[in-house]
C-alpha cells in the first residue's frame, strides 16, 4: 500500500470531516508513567473509524462509473452506519441487510445517517445469514458489495487513521508503541502497512477480545481460521475469520504481539473512563486501553504511546451489565450459593459474619421447601477485594456450607 495514496485518500476525507483528535490523556499517561496518546475515533461523524473505509470504497467505486449500481453492505453496527453516512454524502443507492436481532437503536441511527438515500432490510437471527443474503442480493441485480474490511480500498481508508496520527505527533516525533484493537483486521492491517519500515514491527500491539482471537489463531496457525464459537459481548471486534487480505499484511507480525483481553476485564476501562473522563466507549472502543493495564510497566513506562479509540456507539441499556461484569473483575462483587439451617435465627446469624463495607446486593431463596436446610443465592459487594478473604474466613469458621459460583460462567449464565 503506497502511503501518497493513503495521503490523497485523507486529503478527501476532509470533504466529510475534519481529522479526529490525537489527545495526550493526562490521567492515563499518570497511571502508566507514559505519554499516552488517544486516537480519538468515538469522534467521527459516526462514532467510529468505519466511515474511513466506506468513503475509500465509495470515492474510487464512482470514480471508476459505478454510481449508478445499488450499493449493498451487512451489519449490525459501526460498519452500517459509516455505510449509511456515505451513501447520503455521495447521494447513491443503498441497502442495509442487518440481522432481525439488530436493536433497535442501531436500526434508527443508521436510518437516520443514510436518510432517503438508503433502505433496511432485516434479515435472519445471526450475522451468517443475513451477510449470505446481502450476497444473493447483490449477484441478483449486479450491485456492489461493500465489505467492512476485507477490501484493499477499504484498509487504504482505514490507514488514514496513521497518515493523521503521523501528522499530530509532536514535529518529528514517531510514536513508540501504537496499540490498537482487531476485528476483522482493516484497521489493524491499514496502520501496520503505513508505518511499515519507519516504526519497528515489534512497535506494534494487537488486542482481540478472549472470546474472538481470530487474528491470534490464525497467527498461531500460520494461515486465516474459522473460530467455532466467538463471544459476540465486544460486538465490534467480534469476527470468527480475519480478513483474508489482512491477515496477509498482518502474518509477518509474531503471534505473542496479538493480545487477548478478558470481555470483563474490558468493562473495567469501560467504567473508568466514563467515571474518570466522561469518555462514553464501546466494548471494541475500550479494547486498547484496557489492554495497557495488562502490558509489563517496562514496555510502556517512558514512551510516546498511541492507544486507538476505535468507537464510541454504546447502547447505555448496557451499562448495568457492564458494571456487574467490572465490579465481578475487580473482585468487588461476588456471588455464593449458601447452605443455610432451616431454623430461627439462622439468616441473623449469617447476617453477622458479614463486614462493615459489605453490602447484600442481591438474595434469592433457591429451594423453599427444605425442611433441614434450604440453599440461598447472595450477591455481595465490598469496597476492597480484600475484605473478601475475611469474609470467606469467617464462613469457614463457622461451618457455614457455601460455593462461590463468581467465575462459574455456566451456572452464572443460569441463575446471576
Amino acid at each position: 500500500m503506497a502511503a501518497q495514496a493513503v495521503i490523497e485518500a485523507m486529503e478527501a476525507l476532509r470533504q466529510i470531516f475534519p481529522e479526529t483528535p490525537l489527545q495526550l490523556n493526562e490521567h492515563l499517561s499518570r497511571k502508566f508513567g507514559a505519554n499516552i496518546f488517544l486516537k480519538r475515533e468515538d469522534l467521527s461523524p459516526v462514532r467510529s473509524y468505519k466511515i474511513r473505509g466506506a468513503f475509500n470504497f465509495f470515492r474510487k467505486a464512482i470514480a471508476a462509473g459505478d454510481s449508478e449500481k445499488t450499493f449493498v453492505c451487512a451489519s449490525a453496527g459501526n460498519h452500517a452506519q459509516g455505510f449509511a453516512f456515505v451513501c447520503r454524502h455521495f447521494q447513491v443507492k443503498g441497502v442495509v441487510f442487518m440481522p432481525v436481532t439488530t436493536p433497535q437503536q442501531k436500526i434508527e441511527k443508521t436510518r437516520m445517517f443514510g436518510g432517503e438515500f438508503i433502505s433496511i432490510r432485516l434479515v435472519g437471527d445471526i450475522f451468517d445469514q443475513c451477510y449470505a443474503e446481502a450476497r444473493a442480493f447483490v449477484e441478483e441485480i449486479g450491485g456492489a458489495m461493500v465489505p467492512p474490511f476485507d477490501h484493499p480500498d477499504i484498509i487504504e481508508g482505514q490507514a488514514t487513521v496513521a497518515a493523521e496520527i503521523e501528522q499530530q505527533m509532536p514535529e518529528g516525533v514517531l510514536p513508540d508503541l501504537i496499540v490498537m484493537p482487531v476485528g476483522g483486521g482493516g484497521l489493524s492491517s491499514g496502520i501496520s502497512s503505513y508505518f511499515q519500515n519507519r516504526i519497528v514491527d515489534d512497535g506494534f500491539r494487537f488486542v482481540e477480545p478472549s472470546g474472538a482471537p481470530s487474528l491470534k489463531q490464525s497467527l498461531l496457525a500460520g494461515h486465516p481460521v474459522t473460530l467455532s464459537k466467538v463471544d459476540n459481548f465486544v460486538d465490534g471486534a467480534a469476527v470468527a475469520r480475519i480478513g483474508d487480505l489482512n491477515f496477509e499484511v498482518l502474518k509477518r507480525f509474531p503471534a505473542d504481539q496479538v493480545m487477548t483481553i478478558a470481555e470483563n476485564a474490558i468493562c473495567v476501562t469501560i467504567t473508568e473512563m466514563l467515571n474518570i473522563e466522561g469518555v462514553v466507549l464501546e466494548p471494541a472502543g475500550a479494547l486498547s486501553l484496557a489492554a495497557l493495564a495488562t502490558m509489563p510497566s517496562e514496555s510502556i513506562r517512558g514512551r510516546n504511546v498511541v492507544a486507538v479509540v476505535s468507537g464510541g456507539n454504546f447502547d447505555f441499556e448496557r451499562l448495568p451489565d457492564v458494571k456487574e461484569r467490572a465490579m465481578r473483575y475487580a473482585g468487588l462483587k461476588k456471588y455464593f450459593i449458601l447452605r443455610l439451617p432451616q431454623r430461627p435465627g439462622a439468616l441473623r446469624d449469617f447476617l453477622n459474619l458479614l463486614g462493615p463495607q459489605d453490602d447484600i446486593a442481591r438474595f434469592e431463596y433457591l429451594k423453599k421447601s427444605a425442611r433441614n436446610f434450604g440453599s440461598i443465592l447472595i450477591g455481595i459487594e465490598t469496597t476492597d477485594s480484600a475484605n473478601f478473604a475475611g469474609l470467606i474466613e469467617r464462613f469457614d469458621a463457622a461451618g457455614l456450607g457455601f460455593e462461590d459460583i463468581t467465575d462459574n460462567e455456566i451456572l452464572a449464565n443460569l441463575i446471576i
